[in-house]
């Protein structure tokens, strides 16, 4: 049976490329499904411990700079956008447009990572790292300690999602800048896509979970 010419993209082992990309975006959300597993388990964690010490995680997330936090929201909702664009400008075979859509969301990616560095130097500094060097004042620093243990698990574990995003984005602008993509194969570039977005979904609820406990 004929499937007319072949593009070069295309797989030996698919058909056409239609059904090359039904499939890898059939594993790409089977991947995501995993990854909202194991985030699941990093926030039963949170509930079950703020549940059990709400006071503590009240004064932790005081102690939190929601400046910094609102910048980095900010951030990610705008690479989400800039994401997109460079996704419909793979679809429409716009080869500069995509190659500046992905830019700029590598720009904002390491702008993100930038300032949790500089929010991880300012806990560090005040001695709010889990660990032997923990102080933190008052009654409830023992119990502050286990708000600190999950922040930095959660946020840490989503900063290395962004770094290996970064890494894949990369990847993905070498293949733009050969010309890889365009109206009839643009696969990696919406796959892509749909990691940078639930990244960035994975922040938006990280930030009032953290950062805006008893705040009104």
């Amino acid at each position: 049976m004929s499937h007319g010419p072949t593009h070069e993209a295309l797989q030996h082992q698919f058909h056409s490329l239609d059904q090359q990309r039904e499939s890898s975006t059939l594993g790409m959300w089977l991947f995501l499904v995993n990854e909202v597993m194991f985030f699941g388990g990093l926030f039963a964690a949170y509930i079950v411990y703020r549940s059990a010490r709400p006071e503590a995680f009240v004064a932790g997330s005081h102690s939190l700079d929601i400046g910094l936090g609102l910048v980095n929201t900010v951030i990610l909702i705008g690479s989400s956008l800039t994401m997109a664009l460079a996704v419909h400008a793979a679809q429409t075979g716009r080869r500069r447009q995509l190659l500046g859509f992905l830019g700029a969301t590598g720009a904002l990616g390491t702008a993100f990572l930038v300032v949790k560095g500089f929010e991880y130097a300012h806990k560090w500094h005040d001695h709010l790292v889990p660990g032997p060097g923990f102080s933190f004042p008052g009654p409830l620093g023992g119990e502050v300690e286990m708000f600190f243990a999950l922040y930095f698990a959660m946020t840490g574990m989503h900063a290395l999602h962004m770094i290996v995003g970064i890494g894949l984005l990369a990847w993905v602008f070498a293949g733009a800048w050969k010309g890889r993509f365009g109206p009839q194969y643009f696969t990696p570039v919406e796959n892509f896509g749909l990691y940078w977005h639930f990244v960035d979904i994975v922040w938006i609820f990280l930030f009032p979970l953290l950062y805006l406990i008893g705040r009104h």
